[in-house]
């Protein structure tokens, strides 16, 4: 069998450093994190609660049309912004 190269244990940090797949992530909207950040936490399956310091339109323009065309769900509740992946429906059926 033929060695490859392959380090689990870069791969490990590497994960753990950008979110493991299918957390619910708590952050803070105000324009100081890079709006690619939220977007590869979205792409990895995560799940962003982000409270909004500021215009929601402004903080999310970054970020917002490439989750809407990745087939996530952006979900405005009560000062907080939830970004969802894509197949993680926002249900606000109860809200109603």
């Amino acid at each position: 069998m033929s060695d490859f190269g392959l380090d689990l244990r870069d791969a490990e940090e590497m994960i753990e450093s950008e979110g493991t797949v299918g957390d619910v992530v708590l952050g803070v909207l105000d324009g100081e994190t890079e709006p690619e950040h939220w977007v590869r936490n979205v792409e990895y399956g995560n799940v962003l609660v982000l409270a909004v310091d500021g215009d929601l339109n402004e903080r999310a323009a970054g970020f917002a049309r490439e989750v809407k065309d990745m087939g996530g769900e952006l979900t405005h509740f009560r000062g907080f912004l939830v970004v969802s992946p894509p197949g993680v429906d926002v249900d606000t059926e109860k809200l109603s």
